[in-house]
């Protein structure tokens, strides 16, 4: 797929540096580890000129046929308004092919994603900063592999979409967090390394104070640690982030194509995703 002297071409591993200078060049935070976890979980495409330098990127990652994430896309600020950022999004909607699809836009992002059919479904804020006094509730405990399927089970529930790859993935690289009821887990959360510290995220649980606790389970073993979570407005805990020295910082808007198709009453709900490029 060839227009002027810029191809598109398959992500591969030769490309992860210069993804990494791309994503620090837009203000991103994601370090070469960030990027390698992404790629483990998804497909993606790369522009690429005809020296060879890599001037923009896309990943799609699929949860199985249930539904599919577009994140990393970044044009080169030098080759904006050329029509590049239109060519990768084409590219990874071949990619998901009949899934369907989710993303995080930024408000330059929006006409565009807008024109292929995507539509707004809510507003991401970003909270971060250097952990202040925290204490822990005492309804939490840490999880063990042989919660991993339960998790699972519950994160599908609330997010819509068998994550099952990801779940694993952040098992190997991060501490979870549960909340039991009996035998039966109904809330969870992960903390793992990610750009200038660490992430809290997905948080899933049945209510807001459980969510809290789950936040809580981190926070209070990180005091004058830099973390950060990715909520939504809907969830209600941005005003408790604040208040915990997680300041709100910016954020997206976040949109699906289509529209998705409001499910019966769950017993679990995202309060944070596992960051804005994986839902």
């Amino acid at each position: 797929m060839q227009m002027g002297d810029i191809e598109i071409k398959a992500f591969a591993a030769e490309h992860l540096a210069a993804a990494v200078r791309l994503s620090k060049e837009a203000g991103w935070p994601h370090r070469p580890e960030d990027w390698q976890v992404a790629l483990q979980l998804s497909e993606g495409v790369v522009a690429v000129e005809e020296n060879g330098n890599v001037v923009g990127t896309a990943l799609l990652t699929p949860y199985g046929l249930d539904c599919a994430t577009i994140n990393m896309v970044i044009v080169d600020s030098t080759m904006r308004g050329r029509g590049l950022g239109r060519r990768l999004m084409d590219a990874a909607l071949a990619i998901g092919g009949t899934r369907p699809l989710r993303l995080i836009a930024t408000s330059d992002g929006l006409p565009l994603y807008e024109k292929l059919g995507f539509r707004e479904t809510g507003t991401i804020l970003q909270h971060q900063g250097t952990v202040a006094s925290a204490q822990s509730r005492g309804n939490t405990q840490a999880a063990t592999a042989d919660d991993l399927p339960a998790i699972t089970a519950l994160d599908r529930q609330a997010f819509g979409a068998d994550r099952t790859a990801l779940m694993t993935k952040l098992f190997e690289i991060g501490e979870f967090a549960v909340i039991r009821s009996g035998d039966t887990i109904t809330g969870f959360a992960c903390i793992r390394a990610f750009g200038r510290g660490e992430v809290i995220g997905p948080v899933v649980a049945g209510n807001i104070e459980d969510a809290k606790s789950l936040v809580s389970h981190f926070l209070a073993k990180r005091t004058g640690s830099f973390v950060r979570v990715d909520t939504t407005a809907a969830a209600g805990l941005s005003s408790w982030l604040s208040e915990h020295a997680l300041a709100h910082v910016g954020g997206g808007i976040a949109m699906s194509r289509p529209l998705p198709v409001p499910s019966a009453a769950l017993t679990a709900k995202t309060f944070a995703l596992a960051n804005q490029a994986l839902g």
